[in-house]
């Protein structure tokens, strides 16, 4: 296997797991994310639409907090601190989707089944 140098890292996506008797709790994550990285960090950190159900490779209903490469070490070890019963999937963008899904995750709780077949 040939090394990867980490620069290809264009930024990371953490999708918050969640069903519905969970929401709550994902919302106040969100809510906490925001309040944190949100309005300190500008337009750098996204926060994507609810989905109560399955959406592409996710399993179970989800939202997404998109960020660029250099808030990884401000952004995940936070997730994993204050999640609480709650599944973060965290993967790079490098551009090669299928890869950065299958390959390269980054589990906070429960490891969950994608459906890589929508990739």
């Amino acid at each position: 296997m040939s090394e990867l140098d980490p620069q290809i890292i264009a930024g990371y996506h953490a999708h918050v797991y969640y069903d519905m008797a969970q929401k709550d709790a994902a919302a106040h994550l969100r809510s906490a994310a925001e309040a944190r990285f949100g309005e300190s960090k500008g337009d750098e950190v996204t926060f994507g639409r609810w989905h109560d159900n399955p959406v592409g490779p996710h399993p179970t209903g989800s939202y997404q907090i998109a960020f660029p490469a250099p808030l990884f070490s401000q952004i995940v070890p936070w997730l994993a601190l204050n999640r609480g019963d709650l599944t973060v999937f965290v993967h790079p963008n490098t551009g090669q989707v299928l890869e950065d899904h299958r390959d390269r995750p980054i589990w906070l709780g429960t490891t969950r089944k994608l459906d890589l077949s929508k990739l």
